[in-house]
């Protein structure tokens, strides 16, 4: 999906479905904000807004972290179908793969680098796409 391609309906529903798993996750607004790497001046009342009705920036940085989030939350849909509230446990419970930290602690700690890490661990097809193109970021 193409992110800058979306209208501004979809991009606002793509914003909200985002700050709601994040919300899910427990992620707190000042994690949302350097996870996001959102510009602008950070207060809980501009991502308000996002979980309103304003759609993120169409911006550069942006674009490939909500690209990078909504990979990792499609291949936790698609791993637990049954259920979504595994998605939010396997986020915060410790993981081997990543030396016993939480995958959640990984993308809020590590930004980019982090969200691709634990994009591919979960997801397969991308993780077969980026061998094929070293440009990971």
């Amino acid at each position: 999906m193409k992110l800058s391609e979306l209208n501004i309906e979809q991009r606002t529903g793509l914003t909200r479905y985002i700050m709601n798993t994040l919300d899910d996750w427990g992620l707190s607004n000042d994690q949302c904000w350097a996870l996001l790497d959102l510009p602008g001046k950070r207060s809980g009342k501009s991502l308000r807004r996002f979980r309103d009705n304003a759609p993120f920036p169409d911006e550069k940085q942006v674009n490939m972290r909500i690209d990078h989030l909504y990979g990792i939350i499609e291949a936790l849909r698609t791993t637990y179908p049954r259920n979504q509230n595994m998605g939010s446990q396997w986020m915060r419970k410790p993981n081997r793969k990543f030396q016993k930290t939480s995958p959640l602690s990984i993308i809020v700690n590590d930004g980019m680098s982090g969200l691709v890490r634990v994009r591919l661990h979960l997801d397969c097809t991308y993780a077969w796409a980026v061998t094929d193109d070293e440009n990971v970021y």
